[in-house]
């Protein structure tokens, strides 16, 4: 089970966002930390940022984050899919 790290980045946008947004993100970190590949997270590897992966939080908000050595992911940014996914 890879542990979980965070970026500054990520802890700021994730303070910002509203409750209900943070207990789905809190959800797809915990299924993160489980099983990278889990089906609902819909993980992928981001076009054009080599080593960069997005993970589906709901319909319109991604969790990008990087694999790093000891089985350890690094989390960059939560936000909107298309916000996400311009500065992963």
């Amino acid at each position: 089970m890879p542990a979980i790290l965070t970026t500054e980045t990520f802890e700021k946008l994730f303070r910002r966002l509203p409750e209900e947004l943070k207990k789905k993100t809190r959800k797809a970190i915990r299924l993160l930390a489980e099983d990278p590949r889990h089906k609902s997270l819909q993980s992928k590897p981001v076009k054009g940022a080599p080593g960069i992966y997005e993970a589906r939080v709901d319909r319109q908000y991604r969790i990008t984050y990087g694999r790093l050595s000891g089985d350890r992911l690094l989390l960059r940014v939560v936000a909107r899919h298309d916000e996400a996914l311009k500065n992963p």
